[in-house]
């Protein structure tokens, strides 16, 4: 899928590849997830009856399951780590990886604590149980970081107390390098990204399989060899889950996906991103830019070291510049950011799958992905549109004129209102909005963006400029639907006529009515040489076509 960024750029490219990076799932068993399933279940196992089921029990099932743990471990050499607060076990693993050799099976575990749902069981003084409540608990959780033969490093944390609600870690990057070095295809791996791609059109092709509904299987699978033999076998030994009927369903629930624009040089690569930052971070209002220094260089072909922002922020002496460009709309992140030498990412994330609105079951996998991916097409082709704006030629002169829509007359656009601009500038910052936006996020952004409060613009007033941009085409409104769109051309128009207005018209005027400018900048950038150059010719333009440029001259 090529959009209008990557085919901009296309003559400085070696090619893309879309993949789908992290995925996380919820691996829960629905009997035990309310209080009279988990009864029943309880009933399974200890023979039809649930005189044993009390606090004491499921705490001691709880320890069981951790002294099964650490004996296995044991037994096994596998290391056993207890975590405190605030460690990133991710990077513990990562490490663990960079050291040892493993094989394919449990070669790590984890243990720290964090909140699940536990069942509080109350009985009567004659014993007989009066309730049966979830309760929420800082627990004990069982990271079990795996190596699997199709998809790689995965992890599996489960809580030790029962139901033993799971989440399943897998990386879609993982999975397309076990792919594609079974095929034979050549490629250097760095982190989740490769770096370099010996044919990009066929890891492209092996990329896009964990698109299609084959990967729901893959999912399945992977979850299942390893969920029942390697982790709830400390909780339930194998006849006790098929006693008591324990199998997982799984949903879910978070999933990044990334476009991977693959430039044939390092320096190209940064010159034609930073451009696009500095034009673009203003128009779309992004709250977040920041850059992360690492020491001296860019990585090269054979790596570097670790280049953590914890290490980061240690060392003293840049070696690349790492720009992260990131946009959030609720539960819903777009980011663009370099990767390697190279990688150019645009990457977009679901933090939870619910705000998509397709439904979270593993069913829906194919569904979540091509949201993600229509996401990041967009996001794209919102970047090179705000980043490249065209003005068509009767613009200027259709806008103040009145337009129509069904049998409404509404009033035209003057650029010289102040409201108006602020309109303008707030739906251009909602361009890349995955689902469009609302009359009341307008009115969001315009309060965010100029300090304005409700009583100085209100939902009504937003409501009443977007007809008007409706009027002239540079919104949509698909069906009966409330939420508006930008379209890619509408967004080229917008982002030309505010840059026209505040970056030309305005500092051109300025500076042509102060013919002696202050100190001149240090440090003079290209535009700061554009503008002075126009500042003189735009002088002698005024004297031939005889402008005053300040009030009271001759």
């Amino acid at each position: 899928m090529i959009d209008e960024f990557s085919a901009r750029c296309g003559d400085l490219l070696t090619g893309s590849y879309d993949c789908v990076d992290r995925i996380v799932l919820n691996a829960y068993y629905p009997l035990g997830h309310n209080p009279g399933g988990f009864r029943t279940w309880w009933r399974r196992l200890h023979g039809g009856s649930d005189e044993l089921l009390d606090n004491t029990r499921l705490m001691r099932m709880a320890g069981r399951f951790s002294r099964r743990v650490r004996a296995w471990a044991g037994a096994n050499h596998v290391p056993v780590i207890d975590c405190s607060r605030g460690e990133r076990k991710h990077r513990i693993a990562e490490d663990y990886l960079a050291t040892n050799t493993v094989t394919t099976g449990v070669f790590l575990i984890l243990v720290a604590k964090a909140a699940a749902s536990v069942w509080d069981v109350r009985r009567s003084s004659a014993g007989t149980i009066v309730n049966i409540a979830k309760k929420q608990a800082y627990v004990n959780h069982y990271s079990f970081h795996i190596m699997d033969p199709q998809w790689g490093h995965l992890t599996i944390t489960m809580s030790g107390h029962p139901p033993f609600g799971a989440q399943v870690i897998l990386n879609g990057h993982e999975y397309v390098a076990c792919q594609a070095q079974a095929a034979g295809l050549g490629f250097t791996k760095e982190g989740n990204c490769f770096t370099a791609v010996a044919d990009p059109h066929a890891l492209a092709q092996v990329a896009d399989a964990l698109s299609q509904h084959a990967a729901i299987g893959h999912l399945s699978q992977a979850c299942d060899r390893w969920i029942y033999t390697a982790c709830l076998c400390f909780g339930l030994e194998g006849d006790e889950q098929a006693r008591s009927g324990f199998r997982y369903n799984y949903s879910i629930y978070q999933v990044e996906y990334s476009r991977n624009v693959l430039f044939r040089v390092g320096g190209q690569m940064d010159r034609v991103f930073n451009a696009v930052v500095d034009r673009t971070r203003s128009r779309l209002d992004v709250p977040m830019l920041r850059t992360l220094f690492g020491a001296k260089k860019r990585p090269g072909a054979h790596g570097t070291a670790d280049l953590s922002p914890r290490l980061a922020v240690m060392i003293e002496k840049p070696r690349w510049d790492l720009t992260l460009f990131k946009v959030h709309f609720g539960l819903l992140t777009l980011k663009g950011y370099t990767k390697g030498e190279h990688v150019l990412r645009f990457e977009a994330i679901t933090h939870n799958t619910k705000q998509l609105g397709v439904g979270r079951t593993i069913e829906r996998f194919p569904d979540i992905v091509a949201r993600l991916a229509g996401m990041v097409e967009r996001f794209t082709t919102a970047l090179d549109c705000v980043d490249i704006g065209f003005l068509p030629d009767t613009t200027l002169d259709e806008l103040p004129r009145p337009s129509q829509i069904g049998r409404t007359r509404v009033g035209g656009i003057d650029l010289n209102s102040p409201r108006i601009r602020a309109t303008l500038s707030a739906v251009l910052a909602l361009a890349a909005a995955p689902t469009g936006f609302t009359v009341a996020d307008v009115t969001a952004k315009v309060h965010a963006m100029t300090g304005q409060t409700d009583a100085d613009y209100t939902t009504r007033q937003a409501a009443y400029d977007l007809r008007k941009l409706r009027g002239k085409d540079l919104v949509v409104k698909p069906g009966r639907s409330r939420r508006y769109q930008l379209p890619p051309e509408a967004a080229r128009t917008l982002a030309a006529l505010l840059t026209l207005r505040e970056q030309v018209i305005s500092p051109i005027l300025a500076g042509v009515r102060s013919p002696r400018p202050g100190r001149k900048p240090a440090h003079w950038t290209r535009i700061d040489r554009d503008y002075e150059t126009l500042r003189i010719d735009m002088q002698t333009l005024f004297h031939d076509l005889g402008i005053a440029t300040c009030a009271g001259a001759a």
